[in-house]
């Protein structure tokens, strides 16, 4: 598998919040308040960090899902001039921000018929989670153990709780996606807590799935009911890869400061 596709089509609502800009640089609170979290600069846009990762990983061709509006600009002038020497990158339109199911159909172009991984772009991934979820040969999610994505990366143990849970079967192949788990099932899942932080593998039977499924209560079509309804209708199965590896997770302002401590000397080959 060599094609990854990243979801970059929100505006950032919780970006835009000046919540709290401590450490923050005069440039980076500039690109902060437009929401587009994937061109924050870290020395170079965040987006550069991810690519980079998943070409370390052995991706070979990311595409980049975005809306149709002037907002976008920046993403398409900067991506559209850059040389690359080891990925290419195109683009994918989500015309209106319907949810994240609705973003993964808008790949299908892109993905014809062959397997693809699936991530946001306001995370940072290890590449050494990225490689096995392209090395394995069946659908399958990564499980992020909850207590390394707070000891080795820079989530706070309170934003734990605002991930979804990923339940395993006996066989370690998904059972169900939990989201919003509530205190006492995080609680009784402490020992052996499986989050999902969005990184996926999938065939060509999620878009099929994704047009087959109907909104959420926020009237968004969502990558778990898509995933449920693969599972269920679709005979399809998502093995399970745990993890115990950290992730770097962009949503506000005041991570800006950890992201660019833990970035800012990294190495970027795209």
């Amino acid at each position: 598998m060599e094609k990854a596709v990243i979801l970059a089509r929100g505006l950032g609502t919780r970006m835009k919040k000046s919540d709290n800009n401590a450490g923050v640089s005069p440039e980076q609170d500039c690109v902060a308040d437009t929401g587009i979290k994937a061109m924050i600069p870290i020395g170079r846009p965040f987006l550069d960090y991810v690519i980079s990762a998943l070409a370390d990983a052995g991706f070979k061709k990311i595409c980049l899902v975005i809306g149709p509006d002037a907002e976008f600009d920046p993403l398409i002038n900067y991506y559209s001039s850059i040389k690359t020497e080891r990925v290419t990158i195109s683009f994918a339109v989500q015309n209106k921000p319907e949810g994240t199911a609705d973003a993964v159909a808008a790949a299908k172009g892109f993905a014809g018929d062959d397997a693809f991984a699936v991530i946001n772009s306001d995370n940072y991934y290890p590449a050494e989670a990225l490689k096995i979820l392209r090395e394995i040969d069946s659908c399958a999610t990564v499980a992020f153990d909850g207590k390394a994505l707070v000891e080795l990366g820079n989530i706070p143990t309170e934003r734990i709780s605002k991930y979804a849970l990923l339940e395993p079967d006996d066989e370690f192949y998904l059972k169900r996606i939990i989201e919003k788990p509530s205190e006492e099932l995080m609680q009784n899942s402490a020992g052996r807590m499986y989050i999902s932080m969005n990184c996926w593998r999938f065939s060509r039977s999620i878009f099929e799935a994704c047009r087959s499924i109907k909104p959420s209560v926020r009237g968004e079509y969502e990558i778990a009911s898509a995933v449920e309804y693969a599972m269920k209708n679709l005979n399809e199965k998502f093995r399970m890869i745990p993890a115990r590896l950290g992730v770097l997770d962009m949503t506000g302002r005041s991570d800006i400061k950890s992201v660019d401590s833990f970035l800012r000397h990294k190495e970027v080959r795209l």
